[in-house]
């Protein structure tokens, strides 16, 4: 999926139960937004002299005066959006929006999925990940630079948000299921240099969730995250590298897995079911759930009333047998 895609792209999804939606300000914000935000970074990111893209975003609902499908198509200030839990349990649950890492749908793939979680008592912070294409250098490791720092600014500051640090998940959708993926076993790789203390803690999620994820870049992949990723003319050798079907190692964080069998976007079999063998095959604990429809891109909106709406529940279930949801 290119930006052209992306910023021509409306949801299909079911029009909410609001009889009109709030109005965007001219910022691209909404009145319910959070207004607690964390800037990952103290001054200007890693690898980012020279890098003139802004933030800009999009909507891209056909309906916007009913509900909002908002998306960012340029990421200059990489940050986290926090929704807080009105009766907090301790856990929480970093979400990482996809779009190919040529965009993200905070909105369906970030804000709805944090709301439903906020009801569990989990504290959510959305990723606002840096985006390959926008100039940076090491433009393939940026978006997993951001990952690992929110994960360490998360828990330097766990006591704030009133979050056990070691009851911190992550879950991520579609290319953010890659980004997910990539942060469960790549979370200790020296992608960046340290720049400040908070770079001392550990950025290695309790548990990850893997929404419909892109996970190889190889055949099956989708063509736009690899594109945006590594670029169309990436040797055999960077494929494999990102491919993070191909690199589990020993310790990496136990995974869910959830997706359609209907999914043109990203192949299963190629994709999260691929995933899922070779978590198994490592000897990580794995849960895969495949249900028959939904396609690509459901979050909470767009399945209200299909069997795939019960995911959220499913992966809650899943990750306190892991101790996401254990008493505080």
């Amino acid at each position: 999926m290119d930006r052209r895609e992306l910023i021509g792209l409306a949801t299909a999804a079911a029009i909410s139960t609001r009889a009109f939606a709030e109005t965007m300000a001219s910022d691209g914000s909404l009145p319910s937004d959070s207004r607690e935000i964390i800037t990952l970074w103290p001054g200007t990111p890693p690898g980012g002299e020279g890098v003139t893209a802004k933030s800009n975003i999009i909507e891209t609902s056909k309906t916007p005066d009913l509900f909002h499908d908002r998306a960012v198509v340029h990421v200059d200030v990489p940050l986290l959006m926090v929704y807080r839990a009105a009766r907090p349990n301790g856990s929480a649950l970093l979400l990482m929006p996809g779009g190919g890492y040529g965009g993200e749908f905070f909105e369906r793939e970030g804000i709805e999925p944090a709301r439903v979680f906020n009801q569990s008592g989990i504290t959510c912070f959305i990723l606002r990940y840096r985006l390959p294409g926008d100039g940076w250098a090491n433009h393939s490791d940026v978006p997993l630079q951001d990952a690992q720092r929110a994960m360490r600014l998360i828990r330097a500051d766990a006591g704030k948000y009133g979050i056990d640090p070691a009851r911190l998940a992550v879950i991520g959708f579609s290319a953010g299921g890659h980004l997910a993926a990539s942060l469960a076993t790549r979370f200790a790789a020296n992608v960046y240099a340290p720049v400040d203390a908070v770079d001392r803690q550990d950025a290695k999620p309790l548990v990850a969730g893997l929404m419909y994820p892109v996970t190889t870049l190889g055949n099956g992949t989708n063509p736009g995250t690899r594109h945006w990723l590594v670029g169309d003319k990436a040797d055999a050798a960077t494929l494999d590298a990102y491919s993070v079907d191909k690199h589990i190692p020993a310790d990496t964080s136990p995974s869910f897995i959830c997706l359609a069998a209907d999914d043109p976007e990203a192949a299963p079999f190629a994709n999260g079911i691929a995933m899922f063998g070779a978590l198994r095959a490592a000897k990580i604990p794995a849960e895969l759930h495949v249900f028959e429809q939904g396609k690509h891109g459901f979050t909470i909106r767009n399945i209200a009333g299909k069997p795939a709406s019960a995911w959220p529940q499913l992966f809650m279930a899943w990750a306190a047998t892991h101790g996401l949801l254990a008493a505080p």
